[in-house]
């Protein structure tokens, strides 16, 4: 089988790495240059777009920002996997927004500006504390800005002012107090099969993600109903075919929707060793029709994100159930360079591994860790 994924990131690169095993072989599409390259060696395969389509069983996306264009020639194919509504519903967050309302799914209170004017009196409707994210484009705390009462909105009608509201509305959100960030990945076959991983708890710093932990601690059989119940009927008013993650703020016994994203996920890396099939092997599997594997999770697993830094010791991999994964990126600011993955027997233990990693690293980058590490340790 031959897979044409578009984007030619970290997720590509582990899609080829999960599908060599299986005889898939996984070529990658530089959005940007149109080039078609090799997704670990980012060689050029000195193909054209045409080719490339032309040559590949099924095509695919690492990530939901995929112009538009390139995904209607994609779309025409008759190969995409998932289908081109479902990749603009996670790449434009009003495309989103109103696909949770006709599906009735609960998310935070929200409203869509288009126009300056409708900042007036938004906190009367909304409450003090807005969150107000661009509709596309945004992702990793970019495009986002924040108030925490009326004061805040002579400054954000400024830099408004500036923006073309009615070609990229502004979803202005209610900042719903929440317990914890939750995350469901999941993978749907084309023969409607679905392989559902346990929930996982997700910590952010400064709008990315830093640490996610699965089986999430101290989940209720209420909690995981009704995970289980969004996912799915989500995936079913999509007509979805490969893996989907839906972004879950928990309040209580309640649900609310935060985002989706019709890709392999961030939160799901953990499955590269705490699950018997990693997201990455179920997704191709699923595209190419084969049978889903099994996504129980194996072991108390954690991921934790590598953001903007390179230098520390490789010798944390001597830490049992320690599995370094590195991208092989020039480094930058913010960049997500590669992540940790943590298998252990108890979240005990896991908060043992977390303080362990700690003598590694250059915690100034890891500001999450051993605050998870507390938790954790209080929670067993």
């Amino acid at each position: 089988m031959n897979v044409l994924v578009y984007g030619s990131g970290q997720l590509a690169r582990m899609m080829y790495l999960a599908g060599s095993p299986l005889n898939i072989n996984v070529q990658a599409v530089d959005v940007a240059s149109k080039k078609i390259v090799n997704p670990v060696t980012k060689r050029s395969l000195k193909l054209s777009l045409d080719t490339a389509i032309e040559n590949a069983d099924v095509l695919t996306v690492e990530f939901e920002h995929v112009p538009e264009l390139l995904l209607e020639q994609a779309e025409q194919s008759g190969k995409l996997l998932p289908n081109m509504r479902s990749i603009l519903v996670g790449a434009d967050r009003v495309r989103e927004k109103h696909l949770l309302a006709l599906a009735g799914i609960p998310n935070c209170e929200h409203e869509i500006i288009t126009d300056i004017a409708q900042l007036s009196g938004i906190t009367d409707r909304l409450g003090d504390k807005i969150i107000f994210k661009s509709s596309r484009d945004g992702y990793d705390g970019y495009g986002q800005w924040r108030i925490s009462n009326a004061d805040g909105l002579t400054d954000l009608a400024e830099v408004f002012s500036h923006l073309d509201l009615v070609k990229v509305p502004i979803v202005a959100e209610t900042m719903c107090p929440f317990d914890r960030e939750l995350s469901l990945v999941g993978t749907i076959g084309k023969d409607g099969n679905i392989a559902l991983y346990p929930l996982a708890q997700n910590t952010h710093f400064e709008g990315q993600l830093h640490v996610s932990i699965a089986p999430a601690p101290e989940l209720s059989d209420t909690v995981i109903a009704k995970a289980e119940s969004i996912f799915k009927t989500l995936a079913k008013q999509m007509e979805y075919v490969g893996t989907l993650a839906v972004e879950l703020f928990q309040v209580g016994d309640e649900l609310l929707v935060n985002e989706l994203a019709p890709r392999v996920h961030n939160s799901g890396h953990w499955s590269m060793q705490g699950a018997d099939t990693c997201q990455f092997e179920n997704h191709l599997r699923a595209i190419c029709g084969l049978p889903l594997g099994d996504s129980h999770a194996q072991k108390i697993s954690a991921m934790v994100n590598i953001i903007g830094v390179s230098s520390f010791s490789k010798n944390l991999i001597g830490i049992p159930g320690v599995h370094l994964h590195w991208y092989g990126k020039e480094v930058r600011e913010k960049r997500k360079m590669g992540h940790i993955n943590v298998t252990a027997d108890s979240y005990a233990q896991l908060a043992t591994k977390f303080e362990q990693l700690s003598e590694f690293l250059p915690m100034q980058y890891f500001p999450r860790l051993l605050t998870q590490a507390n938790k954790l340790a209080k929670q067993s």
